[in-house]
């Protein structure tokens, strides 16, 4: 009886080892399942379970040989959006504008999908761009290619949707109209095409209007250089370039100079040489100072026409208001110094008249002494002829009459000596001081005829003065 309890509590103490053991494999297990199951999860809650999910590689076909659609008929609808974050150079000389842009570009790939839930709830993934087929986006304009190298990365979404961003330096052409240069407005545009993809193909668009895109570059605009951002035009065309259609969107920047810069370093200043100028009428005439002066002043002006011609394109269809008000204060200028030459040769001349008019009266004093005696000469023929006559009675009365024509003839030959002299003054120089008084007639005419022609050279470029 006792070996039988004794055996019945071995029998009982066996089975229990044995549950004890199955219970502890069972622990085994279900742990290594769980942590299966963790590791399987933590494989398909990173980027590379759904790149592995998509068989996404770097040479797959599907995915970068063409355009990303399952029928090769519609076509591929590409969102573009720039944002101007920087104004940073705008060259007259070469016409370029030189700005900073961020290009955000967005497209459909109907080969990608997948379950966010999943994936943890993974909402997008980023990849490098050689791994997926980009649309071949140029800006028309461009002339430079950015130095810095292209973003090398996008954004896939669940739905399909790829998304590209990129920062660039844009160099392009900027037709510009300088007539009212420096209170100019210019509109440069970025022309955003495909390059060999036509309008059946790739379809250009954008999100933003007009309103929008001004607000968005306001908000976001940094460096304007000297041009003050005035607002953003967005347009869709269809162009036909080489004989095929292409959808073009074009963003047109207006933009306006700050012309403060150039009104008082450049547009006062040549108005302040004009002022000198006429001031300079009153300077003597007779020094070799007032000359001198407007040479100064008129060489000042032209080093100011040097500098304005680096600014101006050379290639303007028209002469720019500022380069005609510098031509115009020169031609003024000029006129003046050609006046002050004038009057500087009649000065001269008239102090050479009064050198002439001396020396004349001497040689007159001189030749007076040495003038023949007429009424000796009459008296000693009148003498002679008495003489003769003595020997007739008859003569004695002729002897009176001679008497009173040898007093007339003198009388006249002092008058013609007067006249003689008078001519010899006449031909020989004018009155003392006549070319000074003709001076002086000449700078109030000219000082007159100067100031109407200021006056009316602003009133018909009045365009000037209205824009400062």
């Amino acid at each position: 009886m006792i070996t039988d309890f004794f055996f019945l509590l071995l029998l009982m103490g066996g089975h229990g080892f044995s549950l004890e053991l199955q219970d502890g494999d069972q622990q085994k297990n279900n742990e290594t399942a769980i942590k299966d199951k963790e590791e399987e999860v933590e494989n398909l809650c990173n980027f590379q379970a759904i790149a592995h999910h998509l068989k996404l590689e770097k040479d797959s076909i599907k995915y970068t040989m063409s355009r990303p659609v399952v029928n090769n008929s519609r076509s591929t609808t590409v969102k573009l959006n720039v944002k101007l974050y920087a104004i940073l150079d705008m060259r007259e000389i070469d016409q370029t504008l030189i700005s900073y842009i961020w290009v955000y570009l967005t497209w459909d790939n109907e080969y990608i999908h997948w379950d966010p839930a999943q994936f943890c709830g993974i909402e997008y993934i980023t990849i490098p761009t050689l791994y997926m087929w980009m649309p071949d986006i140029v800006i028309e304009e461009m002339t430079e290619k950015d130095k810095a190298a292209p973003s090398p990365f996008l954004s896939i979404y669940p739905n399909g949707t790829i998304e590209y961003r990129n920062d660039q330096v844009v160099v392009s052409t900027c037709k510009m109209h300088v007539y009212k240069f420096p209170f100019d407005i210019q509109s440069c545009s970025l022309s955003f095409k495909s390059v060999i993809h036509d309008d059946s193909e790739i379809v250009l668009r954008t999100s933003k209007n007009n309103t929008s895109a001004t607000e968005w570059f306001n908000n976001s605009m940094h460096t304007q250089y000297e041009w003050v951002f005035i607002n953003m035009s967005v347009t869709n065309e269809i162009v036909d370039h080489f004989g095929f259609n292409q959808t073009t969107v074009i963003y047109t920047i207006n933009m306006k100079r700050r012309s403060v810069h150039y009104l008082a370093n450049f547009i006062l200043p040549v108005l302040f040489f004009l002022v000198l100028d006429l001031a300079s009428f009153l300077i003597s005439d007779t020094g070799g100072e007032k000359l001198g002066f407007k040479v100064t002043v008129l060489l000042a002006v032209t080093v100011m026409q040097l500098l304005l011609n680096e600014i101006l394109p050379s290639s303007s269809d028209s002469i720019p208001l500022i380069a005609v008000y510098c031509i115009g204060i020169f031609a003024l200028m000029l006129l003046s110094l050609l006046e002050t030459i004038l009057v500087m040769h009649l000065i001269e001349k008239d102090s050479a008249a009064q050198d002439d008019e001396t020396d004349g009266e001497q040689s007159l004093a001189e030749t007076s002494r040495d003038r023949p005696n007429f009424h000796s000469i009459f008296r000693v023929s009148a003498d002679e002829n008495q003489s003769v006559c003595m020997s007739s009675v008859t003569q004695k009365d002729s002897s009176s009459k001679l008497t009173e024509v040898s007093s007339a003839l003198e009388k006249v030959s002092e008058e013609l000596w007067e006249t003689g002299k008078t001519v010899t003054l006449l031909s020989s120089s004018r009155k003392p001081g006549y070319w000074t008084r003709m001076v002086k007639k000449i700078n109030k005419i000219f000082v007159i005829f100067y100031l109407i022609a200021v006056t009316v050279f602003f009133s018909n470029h009045g365009s000037i003065v209205d824009l400062c």
